[in-house]
């Protein structure tokens, strides 16, 4: 019986394709299966029903004439209700997925502009799912999903791509920085403007205190010492400033050099000056 008989064993996530005299029989499930020879009975292959994957590189051009290579990765199976298509009508599964694959992407791609090609990566994906199904279930084969994987355009585009984007940033932050200076610039004015503004009152109060302790010293003066003017004691104080100003400049290590006119004739000037100044000031109060 031995003879007559062959025992024949098919794998598990596989099926087995029957003949006899070389006519499709029936599709083996995995197990032990005998197949008498002496009947014309044989076995005429295996057809594995996992899933397979085919990655698809495939080179084309877009709308703005950028040539790209597109991956495409695509998983597939075979349908076990539909076995003895996919054994019988495909010599070869990969190169028929790759020429779907070929012909839909060169279709769409050209249709659009570098960038939309990125962002519409996934409608690209589900335009070649698409075809691919409606393809190859007539074969007995399964798309279970497609993926665009990777979309790598030439080198020097890349390069343009990355020197558009960095300069598009530098521009950016050369923006925040000039704003930046703007701010701190008006900030700065602001602080210089309120700075003088205080500086001032405190000079015109400075100079208003002076006037009104000269005054008093003049009053008191000429109260105390009968026979002297106003004048006189003006003279007097002016001259003595004058002097304390010069003791000032000459004990100052770092001061600077300043040339005045000296002498009786210019101390005159310079009280004459100094007082006509007080007393305008005094006559504005």
């Amino acid at each position: 019986m031995g003879n007559l008989c062959c025992c024949v064993q098919v794998d598990q996530s596989s099926v087995a394709i029957k003949e006899t005299f070389g006519k499709f029989e029936a599709v083996l499930d995995p197990g032990c299966h005998c197949l008498p020879w002496f009947l014309g009975s044989q076995l005429a292959g295996h057809l594995s029903l996992r899933l397979q994957q085919l990655d698809v590189r495939c080179e084309t051009k877009t709308k703005d004439n950028v040539f790209v290579n597109v991956v495409a990765s695509i998983q597939y199976r075979a349908l076990a209700d539909k076995a003895s298509d996919a054994f019988y009508k495909l010599t070869n599964t990969r190169t028929q997925i790759q020429a779907y694959v070929f012909d839909v992407i060169r279709a769409s791609v050209p249709k659009l502009n570098l960038d939309d090609v990125f962002e519409q990566k996934n409608e690209i994906a589900k335009a070649v799912e698409d075809e691919l199904g409606k393809a190859m279930s007539a074969y007995g084969y399964e798309i279970v999903q497609t993926l665009i994987v990777d979309i790598e355009p030439d080198e020097h585009v890349k390069r343009a791509m990355n020197e558009i984007n960095a300069a598009a940033r530098l521009r950016v932050a050369a923006n925040e920085k000039a704003e930046a200076e703007k701010i701190l610039q008006i900030k700065r004015a602001e602080g210089e403007a309120e700075s003088k503004y205080l500086s001032g009152l405190g000079i015109a109060r400075q100079r208003q205190a002076i006037v009104d302790g000269l005054r008093d010293s003049v009053l008191g003066f000429s109260e105390n010492v009968p026979g002297t003017s106003a004048k006189d004691v003006m003279d007097m104080v002016l001259v003595t400033q004058y002097f304390d100003t010069m003791k000032e400049i000459g004990a100052a290590s770092k001061s600077s050099t300043v040339f005045i006119p000296h002498g009786p004739g210019a101390i005159r000037d310079v009280a004459t000056q100094i007082r006509d100044g007080l007393l305008q000031a005094s006559g504005h109060k």
